[in-house]
């Protein structure tokens, strides 16, 4: 699978390789479209002959980003445990990348 550059990575990590993304329940999607409509990096999509949404770029969701989930008001949508992120930055040493960024952005201030 090739992402766009947009996508492509987070933190410095290949984004493919990071297990983030929203599931929906079909059994409890009503397919209102607050998802399809309200997500910022396109990950949904609207099936018009189901009538429901559907995770249609999974590496596109923002890693950590649970906004949808709080959209719904179906409970509809679920995510992996915070903790993964969490030790993601940990195992990854995504704080090193972080610093560096900071220091970037504060450097002429």
């Amino acid at each position: 699978m090739s992402l766009p550059e947009k996508y492509a990575y987070w933190k410095g990590i290949p984004r493919e390789e990071i297990d983030w993304h929203p599931t929906i329940d079909e059994s409890k999607c009503t397919g209102c479209g607050m998802c399809v409509t309200s997500c910022g990096k396109e990950v949904f999509a609207y099936d018009k002959k189901g009538k429901k949404a559907v995770v249609a770029n999974p590496f596109y969701c923002m890693v950590g980003c649970t906004s949808c989930k709080t959209w719904c008001i179906f409970d509809a949508i679920t995510f992996p445990e915070p903790q993964y992120v969490k030790d993601l930055i940990k195992n990854k040493k995504v704080l090193t990348l972080v610093k560096k960024q900071l220091a970037e952005k504060y450097s002429g201030e």
